[in-house]
């Protein structure tokens, strides 16, 4: 079920269409203007990544900017890599304190 962009040559306004078959895609009008008269947009994309590939391809001699460190996911991606680079496994209370500390939890231990 594809879901494709359109820019109407009437109006000029853009708009995704969800289809349910490929039969549907012949008949499409812009949904604003009834127009017939359209372009197809180059939709934009993402691909998701496991937590294992993100890892695999994380480079932690890279120099990153302060703004990387702002977002605490990436500071545990980092700690995790540099752990597996010297041989250190924690096991599942790694992931357990990574996990807290990316979601901000780590810090309740430290309100008490």
């Amino acid at each position: 079920m594809p879901i494709f962009e359109y820019r109407c040559n009437q109006c000029h306004k853009e708009f995704s269409q969800l289809f349910l078959n490929s039969r549907e895609v012949r008949k499409v009008k812009c949904r604003h203007c009834s127009s017939i008269d359209l372009k197809k947009l180059i939709s934009s994309f993402s691909i998701h990544q496991t937590e294992e590939s993100r890892l695999a391809s994380f480079d932690t001699t890279k120099p990153r900017g302060d703004d990387y460190y702002e977002d605490s996911r990436n500071v545990g991606l980092w700690a995790k890599k540099r752990m597996k680079e010297m041989g250190v496994d924690l096991g599942p209370k790694m992931d357990e304190i990574v996990e807290r500390g990316r979601t901000g939890k780590i810090l309740e231990d430290y309100d008490k």
